[in-house]
Order: structure tokens, then C-alpha cells, then sequence
């Protein structure tokens, strides 16, 4: 048992050591992309964009419209009640703008390219080519992390925004079903956005993807010379973004709660 705590102990402390070198080494090179723009690698974060943004743009638009179609059935099947179905249009642009939306594409993205980019990245290393970048003189970091971060962080708002635009649909077309006129909706939609809420949701989603760009490349530079390796940092990548947009979902909702916003 005690030896079994140790040896816990000692791979935690390791694993958080390689956390913060990652980070570090990251924000180093993420401040030398903002001095010196000709270092970046454009190519490699525009092939990693069309995957992240125009690969993901179907599923990403079919869950939210699914969500937004379960949003209004579910509330309009209580409101209904009291002759408020309309309303219905204003509980899902709030949740949707300001909540469901950059948190459920976030999730997508993490089931995607966070994996995707464990897995590109691991393989990598498996191969030895992470090594031979080194030997050469070539940051691994640079060359193949930051283009993936980057891409995920610009991917996010735009595929926030279509989720967001497939889910009022969604609910506008069971409204219309329940009677209320698709004007009726539109109006009541209009008037609880805000450019705050719009602004709000999108950063929230910059920040997601950022988090899972970061966990999904991190998976992928920590992962073993073994026969499953490159699975398990798949894995790890998955759900390490998963549990990171969670856990920075539930700070935001309380820094907002206190802030009064």
C-alpha cells in the first residue's frame, strides 16, 4: 500500500512538472508567434483550422439544432400550460448565446480535434520524429503545437456561432408548430440578445477552444513508446478537455454570479 501511494506520488509529481514545462514553453513561444509573425507556421494552422472549423461544421450544426429542437419541446411542454410558450424564445437564445452553446460545441471539439491532435501528435513521437526536430535544432512546440492551438481558438467561435444559429432555428420551428408566429419569435429572440451576451458567449468559446488545443497537443507530446500509447493519449486528450471545460465553465458561472452579470 505504501509503496503503491509512493509510486502515485512520484508519477503526479512528474506529470505536473511536464504540465507547467509544457505551459511555460508554450507561452514562450505563443509571445515569440506576437514579436516575430514570420516564425509562425500558417499553412500548418490553416490545414489544422479546415479540420478543427470546416470537417466539424455538420455535426457541430446538427447538434445544435437537435438542441434547440429538445430545449423547446421540453419548456414549451411546461409553459404551455400557463400560456407562456411564447417566452420559450427568450429561454433559448439566453441559453444558448450565453451557456449551451459554447459549451456543447466545446465538447464536440474535444471528442474531435482534441483527439485528433493526441493522436497526430503521439504518432509523432512513436515514430521518433519529435526527436528528430529536436536533434535539428527545430522546437517541437512551435512547429507543431502552436498552429493546432491557435487553430482550435479561432475555430471555436465560428462553430459557436452556427451551433447557435441551428438551435434558434430549432426552436422556432417547434414554436411555429405549438402557433406562435415565426415574427412573434424573432422579436422576442432580438430583444434578450445584447452585444455583451453575443461577446461573452464567443470568448467563452475562444477560451474553451484554447483549453482543448492545449490538452489535446500535451496529450499528444506525453504520449509512451508503447503498443497503446497513442490510444490512451487520444483518450487522455478527450477527457482531460472535457473535465477542463467543465471545471472553467463552473468559474466562469461563479465569477458572473458574484460580478453580478
Amino acid at each position: 500500500m505504501t509503496v503503491s501511494l509512493g509510486r502515485w506520488a512520484v508519477a503526479r509529481h512528474r506529470a505536473f512538472g511536464q504540465l507547467c514545462a509544457f505551459l511555460g514553453e508554450t507561452f514562450v513561444e505563443g509571445l515569440g508567434m506576437l514579436l516575430r509573425p514570420r516564425r509562425f507556421r500558417f499553412g500548418d494552422a490553416a490545414l489544422a483550422f479546415e479540420r478543427a472549423c470546416t470537417d466539424g461544421l455538420p455535426i457541430t450544426i446538427l447538434i445544435g439544432l437537435l438542441l434547440g429542437l429538445i430545449l423547446a419541446f421540453e419548456s414549451a411542454a411546461t409553459l404551455q400550460r400557463f400560456g407562456a410558450e411564447v417566452y420559450v424564445a427568450d429561454m433559448i437564445t439566453i441559453a444558448l448565446f450565453r451557456e449551451l452553446g459554447p459549451l456543447i460545441t466545446a465538447v464536440v471539439l474535444a471528442g474531435r480535434s482534441g483527439s485528433a491532435f493526441a493522436a497526430e501528435i503521439g504518432t509523432m513521437k512513436v515514430d521518433e520524429e519529435l526527436d528528430a526536430l529536436t536533434t535539428m535544432g527545430l522546437p517541437p512546440v512551435r512547429f507543431l503545437v502552436m498552429p493546432r492551438v491557435m487553430a482550435a481558438m479561432l475555430a471555436m467561435p465560428v462553430l459557436t456561432v452556427c451551433a447557435e444559429l441551428a438551435g434558434i432555428i430549432g426552436g422556432a420551428f417547434v414554436l411555429r408548430i405549438m402557433g406562435v408566429p415565426l415574427s412573434v419569435f424573432c422579436a422576442h429572440a432580438v430583444k434578450m440578445s445584447s452585444v455583451f451576451m453575443l461577446a461573452f458567449g464567443l470568448g467563452k468559446g475562444a477560451l474553451f477552444g484554447l483549453l482543448v488545443g492545449f490538452i489535446g497537443c500535451l496529450a499528444g507530446m506525453r504520449t509512451k513508446n508503447t503498443a497503446d500509447g497513442v490510444g490512451v493519449a487520444a483518450t487522455s486528450a478527450v477527457v482531460g478537455g472535457i473535465v477542463a471545460i467543465a471545471v472553467t465553465d463552473g468559474l466562469l458561472a461563479v465569477i458572473c454570479y458574484v460580478w453580478g452579470i
